[in-house]
C-alpha cells in the first residue's frame, strides 16, 4: 500500500450519488420486554433454529414456546456474527444481492456485472447480460451499473438489468438462462429498483420518474430447456409493459422525481415507492397500477432505501441520516424515527426481520434496532459466556473489513493517498435457515472504485 502523502493539498470528492448508486440506500418508547431464559447453551439453539427455519419464513404459524424461541435468536444472532471477507478481485462496487441457496449468492456491481460468488468456495461465475434488440447508443456509462436483484416468490425467476441499465432481464432459476427483457418499450433510464407481485407479475421503478408493471407468460419459462439459434446462443423473448405510470411532480423539487426505491405488501396487495423529492407514494397493485396517496417524508436528502414488514405493516425508509417508519393507514405515526448517526454518510441498505430492522451504512457499519423497544440493540455486559449478562448501553455494532480499493491517480489526487476507505454497505441480505447474513459494498465516494463483500455468520 502506498504511504500517506504528506505536504498535498486533497481536494474534496463528492460522494456515491443517489442518481448512480445502487440498490440499497443512502440515508442519512416501549419499556423492553421482560429478559427470557438463556438456553442452555448457545449451540442446541442454534441447531434448534435451523431445524424449524427450513421451509419457513419469519415467525408466522409459530405459537408459544416455539414463537418466543424464534424470536429470542432474532435479537441474540447479530451479536454471534463474525466476519469473513471475500476476494472479488477489481470489481466495482457490489450494488445489489440475494441468496440463490445455502452458498451462493448474486450480485450485481456498479461496472455493470451479474456474477455469482459460492460463498464457501470463494469462486466467481460471470452471467452474461442480455442485449437490447436493436440499436443501444449510450453503451457506455460507467456510473451506472445494476442496481437491483430480486428473486419472484417461487425462488423460479430472477430479475434484474440487462446490458442496458434501462432494460428489465428475466433470467430462470436455478439454470440462470435468459427468459425475457423488456427493453426498448420501457424505461428511457436506469432502473433503480424491481419489486415481484407474484410469480408472474414484476414491478420495476426508473430513474427517469415512471414505474412499470411487467406480466410475464408463464409459456416463457415452464421449459427446462433454454431455447438457442444456430450459433448456439441463447434466445430469449422481448417483452414490454403493460402498465406505466409517472410519480407526479412536487412543487418542491419538480425535476427530481427520480423512483429510488420499490416494496410490496402482500398482504394489502400495495405498493410503496420512494422517490427522491423526498416522497413516499402508494399504488393499488393489481393488473393496473392506480396511486392511492403520496406523501412528504420527515427527511428528504436521499430517501433511497424502503423496505417492508409484513407482520407490522409497516413501510421503512432510509435517508441521509435517519429511517422513518410508515404506516399507511394511520394517519398518527407512533414510532419515532431512528438516528443512524454514522457521522451524515446515509442509510445504504435496509431490511426487516420480524421485529429487527438491520441498517447497512456509508461507514462500514450495520446497526440492528428493535422496533418493538424502540432502540439499538446493544453490546453485552462483559461476563462468562455461560452467565446471563446484562446491556452494557452500547450499541451494537458491526464493523466490516477493508476490502479492496484501487489506488489510481484520482485517490492520489483527491484524497492525498490516504490508506484505507470504509466501505458503504450498499447491500446485504440473510440467509435464515443458515443462520448467514452476507453484506456488499465499496468506497462511498463515487470516483473510487473498489468492492468489499463479507459473510458474516
Amino acid at each position: 500500500m502506498a504511504p500517506q502523502q504528506t505536504g498535498s493539498r486533497k481536494r474534496k470528492a463528492p460522494a456515491e450519488s443517489s442518481s448512480s448508486q445502487g440498490s440499497a440506500a443512502d440515508a442519512e418508547g416501549p419499556l423492553l420486554p421482560k429478559k427470557q431464559k438463556r438456553p442452555a447453551t448457545r449451540r442446541s439453539l442454534v441447531h434448534y433454529l435451523k431445524d424449524r427455519e427450513v421451509g419457513a419464513r419469519g415467525g408466522a404459524g409459530l405459537s408459544g414456546s416455539k414463537g418466543e424461541l424464534r424470536g429470542y435468536a432474532v435479537q441474540k444472532l447479530p451479536e454471534l456474527l463474525r466476519e469473513r471477507e471475500l476476494a472479488l478481485g477489481t470489481l466495482n462496487k457490489v450494488f445489489a444481492s440475494q441468496w440463490l441457496n445455502a452458498r451462493q449468492v448474486v450480485c450485481g456491481t456498479k461496472c455493470n456485472t451479474l456474477f455469482v460468488v459460492d460463498v464457501h468456495s470463494g469462486q466467481i461465475t460471470r452471467i452474461p447480460l442480455m442485449r437490447d434488440r436493436g440499436p443501444w447508443l449510450a453503451r457506455a456509462q460507467p456510473s451506472c451499473g445494476i442496481h437491483a436483484i430480486e428473486l419472484n416468490p417461487s425462488k423460479t425467476l430472477l430479475a434484474t438489468g440487462g446490458e442496458n441499465p434501462n432494460s428489465l432481464a428475466v433470467y430462470r432459476l436455478p439454470t440462470l438462462d435468459p427468459v425475457c427483457l423488456g427493453d426498448r418499450h420501457g424505461h428511457k433510464d436506469w432502473i433503480f429498483t424491481i419489486a415481484w407481485m407474484s410469480d408472474t407479475v414484476a414491478v420495476s421503478g426508473s430513474r427517469d420518474g415512471t414505474v412499470a408493471l411487467w406480466r410475464l407468460d408463464p409459456d416463457m419459462f415452464n421449459g427446462s430447456i433454454a431455447w438457442h439459434n444456430d450459433a448456439g446462443l441463447p434466445v430469449y423473448a422481448h417483452i414490454r409493459p403493460r402498465d406505466m405510470e409517472t410519480i407526479p411532480r412536487s412543487s418542491t423539487s419538480p425535476s427530481n422525481r427520480k423512483v429510488r426505491a420499490l416494496a410490496f405488501s402482500g398482504k394489502n396487495q400495495e405498493l410503496g415507492a420512494v422517490s427522491l423529492d423526498g416522497y413516499f407514494h402508494l399504488w393499488k397493485a393489481r393488473s393496473t397500477l392506480s396511486r392511492l396517496l403520496s406523501i412528504r417524508l420527515p427527511y428528504c436528502r436521499e430517501n433511497v432505501c424502503l423496505t417492508y414488514c409484513e407482520e407490522l405493516s409497516l413501510y421503512a425508509v432510509g435517508s441521509q441520516s435517519h429511517v422513518s417508519f410508515l404506516d399507511p393507514r394511520q394517519r398518527q405515526q407512533n414510532i419515532r424515527p431512528l438516528c443512524s448517526r454514522e457521522g451524515g454518510t446515509g442509510v445504504r441498505s435496509l431490511s426487516f426481520y420480524q421485529h429487527i430492522i438491520t441498517v447497512g451504512t456509508g461507514h462500514g457499519s450495520l446497526l440492528f434496532y428493535d422496533i418493538r423497544a424502540q432502540k439499538f440493540l446493544e453490546e453485552r455486559a462483559s461476563g462468562s459466556p455461560d452467565s446471563c449478562p446484562g446491556p452494557s448501553g452500547r450499541k451494537l455494532k458491526l464493523t466490516c473489513g477493508r476490502g479492496w480499493l484501487n489506488h489510481d491517480d484520482l485517490w492520489v489526487n483527491y484524497f492525498g493517498g490516504i490508506g484505507e476507505f470504509p466501505n458503504a454497505l450498499y447491500t446485504h441480505c440473510y440467509n435464515w435457515p443458515e443462520m448467514k447474513l452476507f453484506v456488499a459494498g465499496g468506497p462511498l465516494p463515487s470516483g473510487l472504485h473498489g468492492n468489499y463483500a463479507g459473510l458474516w455468520s
